[in-house]
C-alpha cells in the first residue's frame, strides 16, 4: 500500500511492499557488532518477549531469534510480511508476524519487556503511538531505536549512488545523512526516559550486485519510482558501479542506538 507523509519525501507516496524481493535479498546486511551492541545490553535475549515495530521482512527478528527472545513482528505492508513470515519458517523459526500500522497495533498491557524500531521511527505518528507502547511493555520495560546509514560526504560510491537517486527522485528525504545522535520526539520524552544512546562507523561490505541491490531496495529508488524511471536508473546505476567500483568493496556507514526506559511504574 502506498504511504504518503507530508514530513518524508514532500509527500511523494511509497510503498516498500513494491521492493520486498529485493529488500529480503540485500537488506539484511548490518554487521554482527550491531547486534552484539543489543545484546551486550541485555536486549532482545532469553526470557524476554520482543515486539518489532516496522519489522519489514523481519531482518532484526530474524538475525536476533538465536539469543533465545520470543519475538512478535509487526509492519504495515503485507508483501513485506508474507517474505519476512517465508523465510523465518524456511529457517525453523518461530516468529509471531502480525500486518499492521503501529499506531493501530493491539495488543494487551504488559505484554512486553522490549520493544524494537529498526530503521523505521521517523514514519510513526508519535502522538499516538508513545503511549500505547508505554501500555504494551511491562513496567519499566525499554523502547530500543536502532539506525544504520551510508554516509554519502565521505564514501565516494554511497556518494555517486546517492546523487544518482537524486536525479530520479530530488524530493527523496533520505540523502544526505551525517553522524548524529537519533533524533527523539518530545511525545517520546512523555513516557519514556532516554538511559543511553550510541553512534558508530561501521564498514559494510558489497558486492556490486548486492549494493546495487542495496540501493534499488531504498525508499528514494525501488519504493517510489515509477517502473520506467527505476528501468533507466537500474542501468545508469549498474553502469556507473561498472566504471567506479570494484568487484568487491567496503561502504562507510554509521549506526546509532538509543534506550529509552519506560516511566510507567505499575
Amino acid at each position: 500500500m502506498d504511504i504518503t507523509d507530508s514530513r518524508i519525501d514532500a509527500g511523494r507516496p511509497f510503498d516498500f511492499g513494491r521492493t520486498s524481493e529485493d529488500y529480503a535479498r540485500f537488506r539484511d546486511i548490518y554487521p554482527e557488532e550491531f547486534y552484539q551492541k543489543i545484546v551486550d545490553r541485555g536486549l532482545c535475549v532469553k526470557g524476554q518477549r520482543v515486539l518489532d515495530i516496522g519489522t519489514g521482512t523481519g531482518v532484526l527478528p530474524r538475525n536476533m531469534y538465536r539469543y533465545g527472545a520470543q519475538w512478535t513482528a509487526a509492519d504495515i505492508s503485507e508483501n513485506q510480511i508474507a517474505y519476512g513470515r517465508s523465510m523465518a519458517e524456511k529457517a525453523g523459526m518461530d516468529i509471531s508476524f502480525a500486518v499492521s500500522s503501529a499506531e493501530e497495533m493491539s495488543f494487551e498491557e504488559n505484554s512486553f519487556d522490549v520493544v524494537t524500531a529498526c530503521q523505521c521511527f521517523w514514519y510513526f505518528d508519535h502522538s499516538v503511538l508513545m503511549p500505547k507502547l508505554s501500555r504494551f511493555l511491562r513496567p519499566g520495560g525499554t523502547l530500543l531505536i536502532l539506525y544504520m546509514a551510508w554516509l554519502p560526504f565521505e564514501d565516494p560510491i554511497a556518494g555517486e549512488s546517492e546523487r544518482l537517486v537524486l536525479r530520479y527522485n530530488p524530493v527523496w528525504s533520505g540523502a544526505g545523512e551525517e553522524r548524529r545522535p537519533l533524533w527523539i520526539p518530545e511525545a517520546a520524552l512523555e513516557y519514556f526516559t532516554l538511559e543511553d544512546h550510541e553512534e558508530y562507523d561501521i564498514r559494510v561490505p558489497f558486492t556490486r550486485q548486492t549494493w546495487h541491490g542495496r540501493m534499488k531496495a531504498c525508499r528514494g529508488a525501488g519504493a517510489s519510482l515509477s517502473p520506467q524511471d527505476l528501468a533507466k536508473w537500474e542501468k545508469e546505476h549498474i553502469e556507473m558501479l561498472q566504471k567506479k567500483a570494484p568487484e568487491s568493496f567496503e561502504v562507510l556507514h554509521y549506526a546509532a542506538l538509543a534506550v529509552l526506559k519506560s516511566k510507567r511504574t505499575q
